[in-house]
């Protein structure tokens, strides 16, 4: 069913995770308690230590809580990422699996996007900002590109894959577009009309096949209206999809999206969900990716809210994953390319019934919910978050606070 022009899987990817030290976004925690101050320490260290408006007296505030809601919503669409890599190769011969899969692509990333930018907000270019977006974002882009492109030329016997910073390989894709968008981020916070002026970003990009693969460049325009979104997002917005109308009525949209995925399954291609291609790299014309940019977003937007309200708001037993969807989403992917490598689809026919469609989902969310686990998390950290102190300067002002925080 799927008729991508391109093969399924070589430049996608979900979600991923973002969280302030690994993937340059800030760690999530409760509306109420963001400042505009960075306030945002790395998993595992203390929170800053303040001191009382009187008198300049030492004031230790309890450490803030991680918001459980977006812990659980990163969990969750990177669960929906693992599952939609292990269902593409079933897509060709269901058109179910296309439908839910087409379904899964409409939200699943614009909704880690959209958390991305939410928690970008107080994103400036204050040195110490400066220093864990490399650490965070870019350093593990070079790790995983290198770590792919070697896993590639084993896995798939072609040693002659190139190793290229310039053309993200995989799953890399996001971490190089979550670089340049939080750069971008002073940007749009003095813009007039950010998110029109981002939509207006990505039809351009939609119709201009000249530029070519380099950075994924496509993917980085044609997500930005999302990554924007989240940057002019509220509290309140949030707490308006915790109304019971807001839950029901997410229900229908969901059933009529399956349905009208399943209808246009067989007459469109799969590939305008992966925001990778031009209009005229698809063999359609330019108008079709202005309309299909604007159409895409819209039904984005729905289909997030409509997964958003089912979120739980309360501690599960798998928000503390919620930290660590990062890993899950880099690590998947070597097994997820794997299994084509190796040809596990095709030497195991079974996998395309019905009852092995099931297992394939549900092998795919344990794969990655292990993933996710501390453990994994402390014996990955090394590439995911490295400290790096040895390749940096600290300026007066952070020295100023450590002091402070050292004194109170």
């Amino acid at each position: 069913m799927t008729n991508s022009l391109r093969p399924h899987g070589n430049h996608r990817a979900p979600l991923p995770p973002v969280q302030e030290p690994a993937a340059g976004v800030p760690s999530p925690r409760s509306p109420r308690t963001t400042q505009a101050a960075d306030t945002s320490p790395a998993p595992g260290s203390n929170t800053p230590v303040s001191r009382a408006a009187s008198g300049g007296a030492p004031l230790n505030k309890p450490a803030k809580q991680r918001d459980a809601f977006f812990d659980n919503a990163k969990y969750l669409a990177i669960v929906l990422v693992a599952m939609g890599h292990a269902w593409e190769p079933l897509t060709d011969h269901s058109r179910a699996a296309e439908a839910l899969y087409m379904t899964v692509y409409t939200f699943h990333m614009p909704a880690f996007i959209l958390i991305s930018g939410y928690f970008s907000r107080s994103f400036d270019m204050r040195p110490d900002r400066l220093r864990r977006l490399v650490t965070g974002v870019a350093v593990p882009y070079v790790i995983f590109e290198v770590a792919y492109s070697f896993f590639k030329r084993w896995a798939d016997d072609d040693p002659a894959h190139p190793i290229s910073l310039l053309d993200p390989w995989y799953l890399t894709w996001f971490l190089v577009a979550l670089f340049v968008w939080r750069l971008t981020t002073p940007l749009w916070k003095v813009a007039r009309w950010p998110v029109p002026i981002a939509l207006g970003i990505a039809m351009l990009a939609t119709v201009s096949p000249d530029i070519g693969d380099d950075l994924d460049l496509q993917r980085v325009l044609q997500f930005l209206p999302f990554f924007v979104m989240g940057l002019f997002m509220k509290p309140e917005h949030f707490q308006m999809l915790r109304r019971r109308e807001v839950r029901l009525l997410s229900v229908p949209v969901f059933a009529g999206a399956l349905v009208v995925a399943y209808w246009a399954a067989p007459r469109m291609s799969s590939a305008w969900f992966y925001h990778r291609d031009s209009a005229q790299e698809l063999a359609a014309p330019w108008w079709a990716g202005v309309v299909m940019t604007l159409a895409l977003f819209g039904c984005s937007m729905v289909l997030t809210a409509c997964f958003f309200a089912w979120v739980p708001r309360r501690r599960m037993w798998f928000t503390v994953l919620g930290a660590g969807t990062l890993y899950g989403y880099l690590l998947h992917g070597f097994l997820a390319k794997g299994s084509r490598f190796w040809g596990w689809y095709e030497d195991y026919e079974w996998l395309h019934k019905p009852l092995g469609e099931i297992f394939v989902t549900l092998a795919a969310a344990a794969v990655v919910t292990v993933l996710c686990t501390p453990p994994v998390q402390r014996m990955f950290r090394f590439a995911m978050e490295p400290k790096m102190e040895w390749a940096f300067k600290r300026d007066a002002a952070e020295l100023a606070r450590e002091r402070a925080k050292a004194t109170s």
